[in-house]
């Protein structure tokens, strides 16, 4: 009872909130700051007719397009999804590592599997969120392939409702398969991050600088997302919901079977590099991205700490 009680008081744990609030609060600011990279990427993932350029090419041929505020569409429901992802995210990865390290130092080993399940939990919770923000980030796009259906939706929750109507509630869960592959970058971002960390504390327990965190976050999600951006490409594609997913009797290999025939399909049309398509684009906005989020997430935690006059464990990190 008593070691049940501990187990309790580690998952709902004050630290593993402030944790989850300040992701959540750093991950927010800093999407809202290199947005429109992401627009950029997303266009070159789904829009396979539309040619691989550099990014500023890509926003200025938006923007001439579509308008100026173009880059920012969807910006809204993209922020209630990151919000949320990085909340669970945040909170499950602290409150798991708190239970199972329970005040001992941690390794690399450990924080790729307690970031996989991490992951796992907030893919399964959040994912409608994300084919939702997808979709009503895409809405009213010009795209160069014309056999992409546009779609006419209010906002998070009529886009909600006309898809459960439209398609069905399995219909909110596209793209989940990839998505749990792609638990990996997460978790390889955060092993890299939390062991570049150990290694710039070792024998000396202290506050990281600013440009300590920067660095570290960008070189831990640079890895990450390099390593997963094929499944991620493949993500998007079926989130967007244009890709016509073969009618299996079991709905894991259905899933299994549209990854793999848009990977070799992507492959036979452009190539290996097809795979990799927007990837500069993704790398510049989620390197900067993710940099700015662990400088903010450490400073608001820290600086909650302080002001609660909580002691924050350095031991285990």
């Amino acid at each position: 009872m008593g070691s049940q009680s501990f187990y309790l008081a580690e998952v709902f744990s004050y630290e593993s909130l402030v944790h989850a609030v300040a992701g959540a609060m750093g991950s927010v600011a800093a999407m809202t700051v290199f947005f429109p990279l992401d627009t950029a990427r997303l266009r070159l993932q789904v829009d396979d007719k539309r040619k691989a350029r550099s990014t500023p090419a890509i926003l200025a041929e938006i923007i001439k397009e579509e308008g100026l505020l173009a880059p920012y569409r969807g910006w809204f429901p993209v922020i209630c999804s990151l919000c949320c992802s990085n909340f669970v995210y945040f909170y499950c990865f602290h409150s798991l590592k708190a239970t199972w390290l329970q005040g001992q130092r941690s390794t690399p080993g450990k924080d790729l599997i307690i970031g996989i399940a991490a992951g796992v939990v907030n893919v399964l919770v959040t994912t409608p969120l994300w084919v939702v923000n997808t979709r009503l980030k895409l809405q009213g796009a010009k795209f160069r392939n014309e056999d992409i259906e546009p779609t006419h939706y209010r906002g998070i929750v009529d886009a909600l409702v006309q898809i459960v109507q439209n398609e069905g509630v399995g219909a909110l869960w596209n793209g989940t398969c990839p998505s749990l592959l792609l638990v990996l970058n997460p978790g390889i971002q955060f092993m890299i991050y939390e062991a570049l960390k150990r290694q710039l504390r070792r024998g000396v327990h202290r506050e990281l600088s600013s440009l300590e965190v920067f660095v570290i976050g960008a070189i831990a999600k640079a890895v990450a997302t390099t390593v997963t951006y094929p499944l991620q490409t493949v993500q998007s594609i079926l989130r967007f919901g244009q890709h016509r997913q073969p009618t299996e009797q079991s709905k894991l290999l259905s899933s299994l079977r549209s990854v793999t025939y848009l990977i070799i399909n992507r492959v036979r049309r452009s190539g290996i590099l097809g795979l990799f398509k927007g990837l500069e684009a993704k790398l510049l906005q989620t390197v900067l991205t993710a940099a700015l989020m662990f400088l903010l997430y450490e400073k608001i935690a820290a600086a909650t700490f302080r002001v609660m006059g909580v002691k924050r464990p350095l031991t285990s990190r």
